[in-house]
């Protein structure tokens, strides 16, 4: 509705008339009528009288107005990324149940999302539990993050939504019905349900810039809350990785390598869509057979070994007195009784997931944050570890299932708790003849 009828809808139906509205706005009667039939643009000032006069919510009069009022221009002034992403149509990743809906929202749509953030009010309301040594917190990890208090944090290992589009409502709901959007759904294989992936290869230009722009915001709250010498261990894939990592190290983080968690998934290896039979010999993109885990770390205060006593970072946690820390682990995909105790499409297994975590406490002090915690698997290998942890998880359904399963995933072992240790995922050509698959064991 027009910023005039608005006004002149309101005040008829409080039974005001224009003369008498615009004695107590301070206005000339034949202007706010010009204001009303829309021939003339209000003042700044006659919007916030008639907000107060009229009882509406002054953030919707000045929109109805096409001005931004004073709260939203200090927010793009101060968040920037974020305001960006509001605006341009993306839907951010830390808010929960935005009013914008992903990829077609309306400009009006997406500045009252904007305010929404911009005025502070809580996307949900935050929730915490305390389960062994880790805190879990139901919460927008970018607010979260910003009320941190500096240097308070020792490690961060965590798998990002990245692709920010699975991971908004109406893909989720998707998936949960499985079927449709962005979620590729695979067909069972070899008397195995294989687990659902999303689809990067559909990312627009300004989707891919909406996802720089969120990690870049990311990355400058992550160096503030991290101790000097502080490592940061963030999942991705090959197709975009480069849109997570490039933000990181802008924002004056060290790129300390990568990890290679060597794993066979169901990315890439298909033949052209609808023309397999045209094309059998053609595979689009090759079968992924490894998962990349950047690493970085904040610039340490001195030497590293300065760092270490001052701060216990700046290095990686020894599998033993032989044998060093590595950057490639071979890890079966995640077995069918991890994901019975955490129903999440991107959990990771334990296997894994706990090396990478002992690892990021070099000295075994500090706490390990994972800011998109998921089913829980960081902070049950953090439970495993015996360090202590932070969890923050945006959407509730999540929430819910990791504070269930985090102290099951702490206690499982691989190959036990009714697990046979066949890989599900995994055709019986690619088995041993006892149906079972050898696995790298923990720090063997």
């Amino acid at each position: 509705m027009e910023f005039g009828t608005f006004v002149r809808n309101n005040r008829e139906s409080k039974g005001v008339s224009l003369r008498v509205l615009a004695q107590r706005a301070e206005v000339n009667p034949a202007y706010l009528s010009r204001v009303e039939a829309g021939k003339v643009p209000p003042s700044d000032q006659l919007v916030a009288r008639l907000a107060t006069l009229l009882d509406c919510s002054e953030e919707e009069l000045f929109l109805l107005a096409g001005k931004l009022p004073a709260t939203i221009q200090e927010f793009v002034k101060r968040e920037p990324y974020r305001a960006a992403m509001a605006l341009t149509g993306v839907a951010t990743m830390g808010v929960a149940e935005p009013t914008a809906t992903y990829g077609d929202s309306s400009e009006q749509e997406n500045l009252s999302v904007l305010g929404s953030i911009a005025s502070g009010r809580p996307a949900s309301k935050c929730r915490e539990e305390h389960i062994g040594r880790s805190t879990v917190v139901h919460a927008d990890c970018i607010e979260w993050l910003r009320q941190r208090s500096p240097n308070s944090i020792h490690a961060v290992v965590t798998d990002p939504p990245y692709g920010l589009r699975e991971y908004n409502e109406t893909e989720k709901a998707k998936l949960r019905a499985g079927k449709g959007g962005v979620w590729r759904i695979p067909p069972t294989f070899d008397g195995c349900r294989r687990m659902p992936v999303p689809r990067f290869t559909t990312l627009t230009k300004k989707e891919q810039l909406a996802m720089r722009a969120f990690f870049a915001e990311w990355a400058s709250l992550l160096l503030r809350v991290l101790v000097p010498g502080g490592h940061v261990f963030v999942a991705s894939n090959p197709l975009v990785s480069h849109l997570v990592y490039m933000p990181l190290m802008d924002a004056g983080f060290e790129k300390r390598g990568e990890i290679i968690r060597l794993v066979q998934t169901l990315r890439g290896g298909d033949r052209p869509k609808n023309a397999e039979g045209e094309f059998p010999d053609v595979t689009v993109m090759p079968r992924s057979a490894w998962e990349p885990w950047g690493l970085f770390r904040k610039p340490c205060d001195g030497l590293v070994q300065e760092n270490l006593r001052k701060w216990h970072t700046g290095g990686l946690r020894r599998e033993s007195a032989e044998r060093p820390f590595t950057d490639v682990i071979t890890c079966s995909p995640t077995r069918s009784t991890e994901r019975e105790i955490a129903n999440h499409p991107s959990l990771k297994p334990q296997s894994f997931v706990r090396q990478v975590v002992r690892a990021a406490l070099p000295l075994a002090k500090g706490i390990v944050l994972d800011p998109f915690m998921g089913g829980g698997s960081t902070i049950a290998a953090a439970e495993f570890n015996g360090y202590e942890s932070i969890g923050i998880e945006a959407d509730p359904a999540y929430f819910d299932i990791a504070v269930k399963a985090i102290p099951r995933l702490a206690t499982y072992v691989p190959g036990r708790n009714g697990d046979d240790g066949t890989d599900d995922d995994k055709p019986a050509s690619a088995r041993n003849g006892n149906g079972t698959s050898k696995q790298r064991s923990l720090f063997d």
